[in-house]
């Protein structure tokens, strides 16, 4: 969450229209992404279901506002996620029940791609933490099948073997490093 936190806080107001490596994505877009993510985690944790929740994250969640729109929901997931026994409740996501270590997971892998996706478009550093990178790419890595079939992530681009972590799991997910 700090990798993409730092980076929010860096739009500037002309880059928010700016395209991402994310196809169709605006800055725009990929920060209400987030915010949207963000959103469904204190309901999820709190054991609430997908049906429970419906629809009410749908659509646009930044307003004229979309840092602050950011900075209210991240705040109320961190919360969601420390809290006492968090992760030792099952959670239900649209894929089905699931346990909360592994929903953090991938919320884990979708803030750090998305901090990397943020930075290329608004010409920020993309440089995301080694010790997280190499996490990521590990996750990544052992769930690569699952994301091929999933339609999240684009078809892998071509690296060689001995290129840094965060080059290899952006490529993984179907980016250009």
């Amino acid at each position: 969450m700090t990798e993409f936190d730092s980076r929010v806080r860096r739009v500037r107001p002309d880059q928010w229209q700016l395209g991402t490596p994310c196809q169709g994505w605006s800055v725009r877009d990929l920060v209400n992404h987030l915010v949207y993510e963000q959103l469904w985690a204190p309901e999820l944790l709190a054991g609430c279901t997908v049906e429970q929740v419906g629809d009410r994250f749908e659509g646009d969640q930044l307003g004229g506002d979309p840092l602050h729109a950011w900075v209210l929901a991240a705040a109320a997931a961190r919360e969601a996620w420390i809290s006492p026994k968090a992760l030792q409740r099952p959670v239900h996501l649209s894929s089905g029940r699931s346990t909360a270590v592994e929903y953090g997971w991938q919320m884990t892998l979708d803030l750090g791609v998305h901090a990397w996706d943020l930075a290329r478009a608004i010409g920020d550093s993309e440089q995301l933490d080694p010790a997280l990178a190499r996490t990521l790419l590990e996750y990544a890595t052992e769930h690569a099948e699952e994301f091929r079939g999933s339609g999240l992530f684009g078809a892998p681009v071509p690296v060689p073997e001995d290129a840094p972590a965060q080059d290899r799991l952006v490529a993984l997910l179907g980016r250009k490093p």
